[in-house]
């Protein structure tokens, strides 16, 4: 580093030092170094010792990188993007640091971005589009070519002799049917198999969103709305696909046309192609003005329609309690609320389509008004004949029709690709738990857990929900948690599978890090019975077939008599195979939670983790359940978080949680005779 710049670089280092301490620790912002100029490294590099941050925090990239640097940015931030450019400082000069903060144009970097990754889903089908467009083609052309025969018609053929005139006519009827054949069957390809590379593309897409839905991390379904994801497998990829297949029909129809015509008109006479085609720059400078517009407008139907798809689902699925407490006109009252906002987005869009719909028609029909104007003038000034000008009126219509069509267009790309712009949302958010590049399959478990020096905190949340914690859980152990409600108990469990990956230390399974093995193989050897059961519409085989998918029908029964289950199966008419209705809603609470322990027995995991599975439970059922979970637990690694002491009275061990980590642990009876946080929990409860 040059000596001379040694002042200037202590105050730069500490003007960047605030900026981390204010935009990136404090406000959650993330800052990207662009490192413009070589001398710019040593600064950084110092930076980076005495900050501390984690790497993703600051971006170091090379100049010229600003797109990708923002894609990066906005995959592992999915907020604000704040760029801070270095500048270069010359000897001697006092100003070391050029520095603003701004937001890129965020639209137009994603745009790029968008239209490329929309294009690629034509790849697996360029030969049928490929014929799509050359169908498309055949159609403009036939559309080019019927006025050519009219005019050919009136102003030569008529003048002919009578013979030679029907002979003409013979052939020309001929050439016309073989150009309506072949426009009828280019019109069936373009509905047909145009429509199936549509229905393909959007398989693929939605199968693509679906597959990726179940990567993302239980972080993101923490603040995802069930409704607003289903609007976007949906509704979204309807329009998407509509878009992708009339698309590049429309438009290859409307320009060829519009060109054809063009030429076409330009060569019958000038001066009345120049009176059509004076009013498009202006009809093109409107379009393009109202087209921002809409688009802005049709974004805003998106996330309202979305918002009432949320709301839907979120009553339906609480019907029942929404009946228990009579709150049905709160609801009506509530969706009303949202509705409206929706009919007044709606208001908006339909305004400005109705705006570009109105503006565009009347720029369409002056073009007819000027052609009529001006071969009147012309005509009267023996400068265009008569048949000249019904032939420019018939092409005039050719010339029109495809710039409604782009009008239509309009409100169809303006719903796809706000479409796709909401399906990009979801698929650029990547997975917060992923298998590490090394990763490998975890096999032969016994079962043996250590938590070493294992920290936790959610993102948005700036206390540790642990703090430090060591533990040491041998293989086979019966291990119990309890403790107030938010003392980390669940959260210390869903880090053993990954749920969640831990902010500090480790967690390691037979020795091996969590982090360092496959999340199948890990989670394939944990099993989990947690308080809300969820089950699957369907019957009860399948559901406890969940457990192993590929089990026997006498492995589900087997599995199902272990847990307590076959006999009130056997009650129902069609046992196995009686349907459960949604979410089980047929079933009692002690019914879904022995199916629930069926389905893990099924699975035959080394590890469990009993998530309050009997709190909501009544006394005869408890019991019950309690009976399966103890058979289940013989020879595994068990974790059992409970509320109830009743029902780790006989576990080997009890870890008493607290705010500040584990307070406590022992037998029960130590852990009583110790008169601590445990006892008086346990009086409080009994």
């Amino acid at each position: 580093m040059n000596g001379s710049h040694a002042p200037e670089l202590t105050d730069l280092l500490k003007e960047i030092t605030e900026d981390i301490a204010k935009y990136v620790i404090k406000e959650g912002k993330p800052i990207i170094l662009i490192d413009e100029y070589s001398w710019y490294r040593e600064v950084l590099s110092l930076m980076a010792k005495q900050v501390n941050l984690c790497d993703s925090c600051i971006l170091l990239l090379e100049n010229g990188m600003e797109q990708e640097a923002y894609l990066l940015a906005r995959s592992q931030f999915n907020n604000t993007l704040w760029i801070k450019y270095l500048c270069e400082a010359e000897e001697g000069d006092n100003t070391r640091l050029k520095e603003f903060f701004y937001q890129p144009d965020i639209n137009q970097l994603r745009s790029n971005q968008n239209l490329k990754k929309m294009i690629s889903y034509y790849k697996p089908y360029r030969a049928v589009f490929a014929a799509d467009m050359l169908f498309a083609t055949l159609s403009a052309a036939v559309a080019l070519t019927i006025p050519l025969v009219v005019r050919y018609v009136t102003s030569t053929l008529i003048y002919q002799q009578p013979q030679m005139m029907l002979r003409k006519l013979f052939l020309i009827g001929i050439g016309l049917f073989v150009l309506l054949a072949l426009d009828c069957y280019s019109r069936f390809f373009i509905g047909n198999y145009g429509h199936v590379m549509g229905a393909k593309m959007e398989y693929d897409m939605r199968a693509e969103l679906f597959g990726h839905l179940q990567k993302l991390s239980f972080s993101f379904y923490d603040d995802a709305k069930v409704g607003q994801l289903m609007s976007r497998v949906t509704a979204d990829l309807f329009d998407i696909t509509e878009l992708l297949h009339h698309g590049p029909e429309n438009i290859i129809l409307s320009v060829l046309k519009i060109v054809g015509a063009f030429v076409i008109l330009l060569n019958i006479n000038g001066w009345l192609a120049l009176a059509a085609f004076a009013v498009l720059p202006v009809m093109f400078v409107f379009a393009f003005a109202l087209n921002k517009r809409m688009r802005r407008a049709f974004q805003q139907n998106r996330i309202k329609i979305a918002e009432i798809n949320e709301q839907i689902e979120d009553n339906l699925s609480g019907i029942r309690v929404v009946k228990s407490f009579a709150n049905e006109a709160m609801e009506n009252e509530k969706f009303r609320h949202g509705n409206d906002g929706f009919l007044a987005a709606k208001k908006n869009s339909y305004h400005y389509m109705g705006s570009f719909q109105a503006g565009v028609g009347v720029f369409t029909t002056l073009i007819q008004v000027n052609v009529i104007l001006a071969g009147g003038v012309l005509i009267a000034k023996g400068m265009v004949t008569v048949n000249d000008l019904v032939t420019f009126l018939l092409y005039i219509g050719v010339f029109t029709d495809p710039i409604r069509t782009l009008v239509d267009f309009t409100e169809q790309f303006q719903n796809g690709y706000t479409g796709f712009e909401r399906f990009q949302e979801i698929m650029n958010i990547e997975p917060e738990i992923q298998d590490a590049n090394d990763a490998v399959a975890l096999t032969d478990v016994k079962g043996t857990i250590d938590f070493e020096n294992v920290s936790f905190q959610y993102k948005d949340n700036q206390e540790k929900v642990l703090n430090r914690i060591n533990l040491h859980v041998p293989a086979g152990a019966y291990m119990a948690l309890v403790g107030s409600s938010g003392a980390g108990k669940t959260t210390l469990c869903s880090l053993i599978p990954r749920f969640y990956d831990v902010t500090g230390g480790c967690i390691r399974v037979d020795g091996k890090d969590v982090r360092k093995v496959t999340l199948k193989s890990l989670r394939d050897h944990i099993g989990m019975v947690q308080q809300d059961v969820y089950l699957f519409a369907g019957t009860i085989f399948e559901n406890i077939r969940y457990g192993k998918p590929d089990a026997t029908r006498e492995e589900v029964i087997a599995a199902a008599k272990n847990a307590n289950a076959h006999e009130f199966i056997m009650a129902f008419p069609d046992g196995y195979d009686t349907d459960i209705g949604q979410r089980g809603i047929k079933l009692s609470g002690g019914q879904k939670q022995r199916l629930s322990i069926a389905r893990v027995f099924l699975k035959n995991p080394p590890v469990l983790i009993f998530d309050e599975a009997t709190s909501a439970l009544d006394n005869e059922s408890e019991r019950v359940v309690q009976e399966s979970l103890e058979k289940l637990a013989k020879n595994r690694t068990t974790f059992v978080i409970a509320h109830r002491l009743t029902t780790i009275q006989n576990a080997q061990k009890i870890l008493v949680l607290t705010e500040d980590g584990i307070a406590e642990s022992g037998s029960h009876e130590e852990l009583l005779a110790r008169g601590g946080v445990y006892e008086k929990l346990y009086h409080m409860h009994y």
